[in-house]
């Protein structure tokens, strides 16, 4: 549906209009004040948050092997949804900076972890994260880098493949056969991201 919402931005007039009206009230807001801290913490809510809550006590559903089995799977799953449509739709920045406005990755990936939150540690933990990722999308808009529609759009990508991540949890056990008894394999995760191209990576090494 966020998704959906966020199209409107890319061919409805009374959308963009609203767009540009979003974005000049931010322009008044900033002053010519920049803030960059959303270039970092998109990166703390689905490794730090979703993997790392477990290991500082907070109780988790599943073992950290799957929760960084399902991380790794949500970030190659948003980076390939969020590079697809970048180059697709073509989306002048407000900046007019660059042609890959249309989702906002930064947002993607912070939401991403903010429902990996809510969905491993619960509502309690989510809403933290929520507010967090929350303030990454509005501080995408604020540095003039995002349409409001591409946030929003961004915010439905970043929620669709945290759940990705854990319907392909199954699958994933049984390629790597974390099912079958026995000593259980090394792992490790490293989510990537490139500012320079805009995109998304992922390496996962699991030793048996």
């Amino acid at each position: 549906m966020m998704l959906t919402a966020g199209l409107t931005g890319l061919y409805s007039w009374q959308t963009r209009e609203f767009n540009r009206e979003v974005r000049n009230g931010m322009a008044d807001l900033r002053q010519g004040r920049y803030f960059r801290a959303d270039d970092y913490i998109q990166h703390l809510l689905p490794v730090a948050s979703s993997i790392g809550l477990g290991l500082i006590g907070a109780k988790a559903k599943h073992s950290l092997i799957d929760r960084t089995i399902v991380t790794a799977t949500s970030y190659l799953a948003m980076g390939l949804m969020v590079t697809s449509i970048k180059y697709s739709a073509c989306e002048m920045r407000p900046d007019e900076t660059t042609r890959n406005s249309f989702p906002s990755g930064h947002t993607a990936t912070a939401f991403m972890g903010a429902e990996l939150v809510r969905m491993e540690y619960g509502t309690g933990y989510g809403i933290g994260a929520y507010a967090v990722a929350c303030s990454v999308g509005f501080l995408r808009m604020y540095n003039n880098r995002h349409w409001a529609t591409d946030v929003v759009a961004g915010a439905g990508v970043g929620i669709l493949s945290a759940h990705i991540g854990y319907w392909l949890l199954p699958v994933n056990r049984k390629i790597f056969g974390l099912d079958k008894k026995g000593k259980a394999p090394a792992v490790a995760a490293c989510p990537s991201y490139d500012p320079v191209t805009g995109s998304y990576g992922a390496t996962l090494a699991i030793r048996f």
